[in-house]
């Protein structure tokens, strides 16, 4: 998946991370919680994200975000220096009837 679905909107967004400092969970298997998507932001250098369940490698690199599903299992690993960010989406509370 290339984009997020349109009817998301951001409620939260990770500290800037750099090759030295992304935590360690996020480079081993660990998803969002139910309801929870996030775009993965390179700002400087390429990243490579891993989605495990579709057995895919993306390399990410600025302009080229990483979209999450919700509780889907992934991983990232900085391909040298990288300065990167997550930002978290949800549904959007008032469209709901």
């Amino acid at each position: 998946m290339s984009a997020l679905p349109p009817d998301l909107v951001a409620y939260s967004r990770s500290p800037e991370f750099d090759q030295d400092t992304i935590p360690p969970a996020l480079q081993r298997n660990h998803s969002t919680k139910a309801g929870t998507w996030a775009l993965i932001h390179v700002l400087e250098g390429k990243l490579l994200y891993r989605v495990m369940e579709l057995a895919s490698e993306t390399i990410l690199e600025p302009g080229t975000p990483g979209v999450v599903k919700p509780a889907e299992l992934h991983e990232v690993h900085p391909l040298g220096d990288v300065r990167m960010f997550v930002e978290f989406y949800r549904e959007n509370s008032t469209d709901r009837t």
